[in-house]
């Protein structure tokens, strides 16, 4: 059977490594026994094939493997309790699982294909697999269906985006060849949205559990500074880290171009990394409303300073409730019909890789608290202020507003 010109798009692109993300029965199987193959065919290569678990390789690949090289007269000996197969011009072709990546150590690998590899520990590659190229300068394949953005598989496909002797590709289920348009549509009615979205269109999806659930790579935009109007900036007072999230109010919603993370420091830093990077322009800054209280120094309080360096603060008594900050920044990434308004810029790394990975704590409709929050917090201050949305309840106090500058 030919390869389909989505497959075949992959196998000839020359990259050391590749990342291989389609939907189900794209035909990965069939596309990695012939790369395997191919590996293997140059004399005296050791080349692997990782599945999450040896099981799992044994009834997905074994079999076939060996009916294809027996068929090619390639096969010198076959070891069935190894599940290697030593060929006639030298090489090895084996079937490992990552659930005991250990036994890979101490190997000088040529080749390596993973399937499956959102289902594997991250380590199989980091401590394993890629020492075990470096002497050869082996190769690597990585195939899958995505398995949402929280795992080391959605941060090697951002990661390896531009990178120089990587290349990523998606293909849909269809794009494989093997499945039939009416059999699609089928899977497309019985389906939720989310789950054919990832499973067959193997697209990156957030599932139960994330805070920002409506943030996807749509909203995503590689847009620079429009260099002009007033910046809007989101600031959370942490000492570990300070957060801030730098951008522009648009006329239907925000685009965040920059952040700033200073671990370990304090306001007055923040205010001069600002002024630096962006001279001349009006700021307007939404902090925590505890900045009021808080002393970055034994002198002044947070908000003194900003007010001092020019900075135009608005801020309420109390900050809004997360609650009405998680749902304000969720409307504006997606709303109801379908329409983003707000949008970040690739630069942006930690605030994406927070809004990817932010979840709730365990039996509770707060999130939890630690390594994604405090830039969110600061996304939130600045996306509340300006498009609130808020659960209906009484209350004593209206939220602040105020009237904002607006770039076009």
């Amino acid at each position: 059977m030919p390869l389909s010109a989505a497959q075949r798009t992959i196998v000839d692109n020359p990259s050391r490594y590749k990342i291989a993300v389609c939907g189900r029965r794209f035909g990965k199987t069939f596309m990695l026994r012939r790369e395997i193959c191919k590996a293997a065919s140059e004399p005296n290569k050791l080349v692997f094939a990782i599945y999450p678990t040896y099981r799992q390789g044994k009834q997905v690949l074994w079999e076939s493997l060996k009916g294809k090289l027996l068929d090619l007269r390639w096969v010198r000996k076959i070891n069935e309790s190894d599940l290697h197969i030593d060929l006639v011009n030298g090489s090895r072709i084996a079937i490992r699982g990552s659930d005991n990546y250990n036994s890979i150590r101490g190997v000088g690998l040529d080749a390596v294909f993973f399937d499956e590899f959102a289902m594997m520990d991250p380590r199989v590659w980091t401590e394993a697999v890629r020492p075990a190229l470096a002497d050869r300068q082996g190769t690597a394949m990585f195939a899958g269906t995505p398995d949402g953005r929280a795992g080391w598989a959605y941060d090697l496909w951002t990661w390896a985006k531009d990178k120089r002797d990587w290349a990523r590709f998606t293909f849909s289920t269809l794009d494989g060849g093997n499945v039939a348009p009416e059999e699609i549509l089928l899977a497309q009615e019985q389906m939720g949205e989310r789950e054919f979205r990832q499973e067959m269109m193997a697209s990156w999806e957030s599932f139960s559990g994330l805070v920002y659930y409506n943030f996807t790579d749509a909203n995503i935009l590689d847009k620079p500074d429009p260099g002009t109007g007033a910046l809007h900036i989101g600031m959370d007072f942490n000492l570990d880290p300070l957060a801030a999230t730098i951008g522009v109010r648009t006329k239907t919603g925000m685009f965040i171009f920059d952040e700033i993370e200073i671990h370990g420091g304090n306001t007055y830093e923040a205010v001069q990394e600002i002024k630096t990077r962006y001279p001349n322009r009006m700021y307007i800054v939404y902090p925590d409303s505890s900045g009021a209280q808080r002393r970055t120094s034994s002198t002044t309080t947070d908000h003194t300073i900003l007010r001092n360096a020019g900075f135009d603060v608005r801020v309420g008594r109390t900050n809004p409730r997360i609650r009405d900050r998680v749902n304000s920044v969720n409307q504006l990434l997606r709303n109801a019909r379908g329409e983003s308004n707000l949008f970040v810029a690739p630069r942006c790394k930690k605030l994406i890789e927070c809004l990817n990975k932010q979840t709730y704590k365990q039996g509770t409709n707060l999130p939890e608290k630690g390594t994604y929050d405090h830039m969110l917090d600061s996304l939130g201050y600045a996306v509340y202020a300006n498009f609130p949305l808020k659960i209906e309840r009484n209350t004593a106090q209206e939220p602040q507003r105020w009237g904002v500058a607006v770039a076009g």
